[in-house]
């Protein structure tokens, strides 16, 4: 059986700890295919920085040549906001018989049982938790992918905005794309 992961995200930008975490996932669970997932809205986060279009640019630039790893844009192409469960209902569609699995950060899990029509996606797929070692831990029954990894969206927004370099924390094809679009240079946060 096919086993597809899902990694849903703001990716505003995506950066190495996010690719280190999706390669990581599809060694430990053996893999086939993870698809990276950009919110058009997330119903728990304040909205991006950039635009969609602008994001799922960048996931497709920081994943090209990488066989097994892909960018959905079937949330951006739905009205906000974005629900997983219809994310998982679609791609249910395409691969009816692939074993699913989504991706969530060790600091959303707390607020899961918040998520739209849940009960429904716990039977759809099995939850993997990603750690970087930043959250504080939360009590769940979910697989853990875990990697002490100290880089995220907000400082890479926050260095962009002061004027400062951010090598090495995206791909150079990501790092281009943000200088070129003139991406986050008013945002610091």
């Amino acid at each position: 059986m096919k086993k597809i992961g899902i990694y849903g995200g703001t990716f505003d930008p995506i950066h190495h700890a996010h690719l280190i975490l999706g390669r990581q996932t599809c060694e430990q669970l053996g893999l086939d295919r993870l698809i990276f997932v950009p919110a058009a809205v997330s119903p728990f986060k304040s909205p991006a920085f950039a635009s969609g279009e602008q994001r799922l640019s960048m996931l497709r630039a920081a994943i090209a040549g990488q066989q097994d790893f892909a960018a959905d844009d079937c949330e951006l192409k739905r009205p906000p906001p974005s629900y997983s469960i219809d994310t998982v209902l679609e791609i249910r569609e395409r691969d009816p018989k692939a074993e699913l699995f989504w991706l969530i950060g060790a600091d959303n899990v707390s607020g899961l049982n918040k998520w739209h029509r849940i009960d429904e996606l716990k039977k759809l797929v099995q939850f993997v938790v990603l750690d970087r070692g930043r959250a504080g831990k939360t009590a769940h029954q979910y697989p853990v992918v875990q990697r002490n990894i100290d880089i995220s969206a907000t400082e890479i927004r926050k260095r962009v905005a002061s004027g400062r370099s951010i090598r090495y924390l995206v791909p150079k094809a990501v790092e281009e794309i943000i200088r070129r679009e003139n991406l986050y240079r008013e945002s610091g946060t």
